[in-house]
């Protein structure tokens, strides 16, 4: 049986998210994840049916049926990646509060320091069928 694979919804327009999602990609040897930006119909539906904000600015990780975000939702994404990346996941022991103030304060300056596309991320023919609009 095959293990059950996990969505990624991101901000497609953010230049440092879609660094991540490529991050991700190279490092998801298995192909474990999918892709959706959070302005496609995929993910604002995806959204809508779990009665989830769809003005968020953060990485949401659909996984198992559970929804994941900010913080925890990148931990999850690493623990999962090839290499050393999910010792990463250690950091799930510092307090929710506090991990997803950090990651806020990055959420709020992304487009000041890693700018904003004009357009969502256009994957690669090879990496089209990973990808859900």
């Amino acid at each position: 049986m095959s293990e059950q694979r996990a969505e990624i919804l991101f901000d497609g327009v953010c230049n440092l998210c879609n660094g991540f999602v490529q991050f991700v990609i190279k490092h998801d040897p298995n192909s474990y994840f999918s892709f959706a930006a959070l302005q496609s119909n995929y993910a604002q539906q995806k959204l809508e049916l779990r009665d989830i904000d769809k003005n968020l600015s953060s990485v949401v990780l659909i996984e198992s049926g559970v929804v994941y975000s900010k913080s925890t939702a990148a931990l999850r994404i690493l623990k999962k990646l090839n290499g050393l990346y999910p010792l990463l996941y250690g950091f799930i022991i510092v307090p929710t509060f506090i991990r997803d103030f950090i990651y806020s304060w990055v959420a709020r300056k992304r487009y000041v320091w890693f700018g904003k596309s004009e357009q969502c991320m256009v994957p690669t023919p090879q990496l089209k069928m990973r990808f859900k609009d």
